[in-house]
């Protein structure tokens, strides 16, 4: 099975990804933790809600070849992988930078396709990268330290199941139904 990557409209081979980034604040609680305390917990609509329970028991055990901590003592909606902790929260706001008329309002920013779901790429606050799915009725944010550089690769481990789990929303869904020809064509 191949994996790959769009960048900016580019295929790349995941392996191959190089993005020179640093490490991950929202899964560094600054005190020596992996932060997963430190984790806001999201506070999605029932619907969403729905959306994220499924999400979390599709989730892999591993991610990047990190365990996933036990979910005892995290919030609602939140998975943790590793020390430092790969965070995943599902049932997020649109970030500002997709949202139309907020400052910073982007609509070309930069994004990353892997396997079939679409990440918008920010840099997370004291470095790392901060993933938030785009094109999803429901969106899902993993922040991932630069630990595990390059950080597109953990992506790639729950692509499965965010495509599986999230339906695309209406607009995107028609594309995939009728923006490529049928097969054979």
């Amino acid at each position: 099975m191949s994996r790959t990557v769009r960048f900016s409209g580019t295929v790349l081979a995941a392996s191959a990804v190089l993005l020179a980034l640093a490490g991950c604040a929202a899964a560094d609680g600054g005190d020596g933790t992996d932060g997963a305390a430190a984790v806001v917990a999201p506070a999605p609509a029932a619907a969403a809600a729905e959306v994220c329970d499924a999400v979390d028991a599709a989730l892999p055990e591993r991610v990047e070849g990190q365990e996933r901590v036990d979910g005892a003592d995290l919030p609602a909606y939140v998975a943790v992988w590793g020390d430092p902790a790969i965070v995943l929260r599902c049932g997020v706001p649109l970030p500002l930078v997709l949202t139309p008329g907020e400052e910073g309002y982007d609509p070309l920013a930069d994004a990353v396709d892997v396997n079939g779901v679409s990440w918008l790429l920010e840099d997370a606050p004291g470095g790392g990268k901060l993933f938030t799915t785009t094109h999803r009725t429901v969106h899902v944010e993993v922040s991932v330290p630069a630990d595990y550089a390059p950080e597109v690769n953990p992506l790639v481990d729950l692509a499965e199941a965010i495509a599986g789990q999230v339906p695309l929303d209406e607009l995107y869904a028609q594309e995939e139904l009728y923006g490529a020809p049928p097969a054979g064509s």
